[in-house]
């Protein structure tokens, strides 16, 4: 027997935490049974549902995408862009993957896609420590005291991010921009850009080049490779 929010977070429809609060709203059916107490356990013989849909436990897949610029990082999208779930290998879109935090439609570079919620949430979740290294090519001339800005905290209207690293790589004189190579540890919408429009110089062009230590080496744009078991389980020991 397992609990019932390990079981919903393995069959990739949320993580434990989601799924204490589908099961809190009545949404979760336990053989035709709305079931709400949290701690509850299932076997293998339950049939349990949520929103009316039966779910079934699935290979845990763990993938790493090399995202190209003009793709959602989203499963889905109601004007019709292209997801990065559009553009996997047929044999993968059977696994309900979803991708690990986002990143933007003009966005490229590293990002994971799973159908294992608790991976995703020990990732990306508030508490994570993980670093994500991005290449921003930002308009304007930059110089150390704006990287020292960027790296000491900024206030990007509600919230003030945390300590980071910032370098500045080079500056084109000539075209009025700067190189510079930021790592986060946070997952804010739109954090990177926000922090570089607060300082006084707007995003040109953002890349994500490392997902902890995961980079797109060898992955063609748009093509995806499986992470080994060995790569999942650094990803989990450096997010702590």
């Amino acid at each position: 027997m397992e609990r019932l929010n390990k079981y919903i977070a393995r069959s990739g429809v949320a993580s434990r935490r989601k799924a204490d609060e589908l099961i809190q709203e009545g949404r979760v059916k336990i053989n035709g049974i709305v079931v709400k107490e949290l701690g509850t356990k299932v076997t293998g013989n339950d049939v349990v549902t949520v929103d009316g849909k039966t779910l079934s436990v699935q290979d845990k897949i763990y993938v790493i995408m090399n995202k190209p610029r003009g793709v959602i990082s989203s499963v889905s999208d109601e004007v019709g862009r292209t997801t990065v779930i559009d553009i996997l290998p047929t044999e993968l879109k059977k696994y309900r993957l979803f991708p690990i935090g986002r990143l933007d439609y003009d966005t490229k570079g590293v990002l994971l896609l799973t159908n294992d919620g608790e991976f995703m949430n020990a990732l990306v979740g508030p508490n994570s420590n993980l670093e994500k290294e991005y290449l921003v090519r930002a308009t304007g001339i930059m110089g150390r005291t704006d990287t020292y800005k960027l790296a000491n905290g900024v206030n990007i209207g509600d919230y003030v991010t945390r300590k980071c690293k910032a370098f500045l790589e080079d500056v084109d004189s000539v075209n009025k921009s700067s190189l510079v190579r930021i790592t986060i540890k946070e997952g804010h919408y739109h954090q990177v850009k926000l922090m570089f429009e607060k300082v006084g110089f707007p995003v040109k062009r953002l890349t994500r080049v490392k997902f902890g230590e995961l980079t797109t080496e060898g992955i063609p744009e748009g093509g995806v490779r499986f992470l080994t078991p060995h790569e999942v389980k650094r990803l989990i020991a450096m997010s702590k």
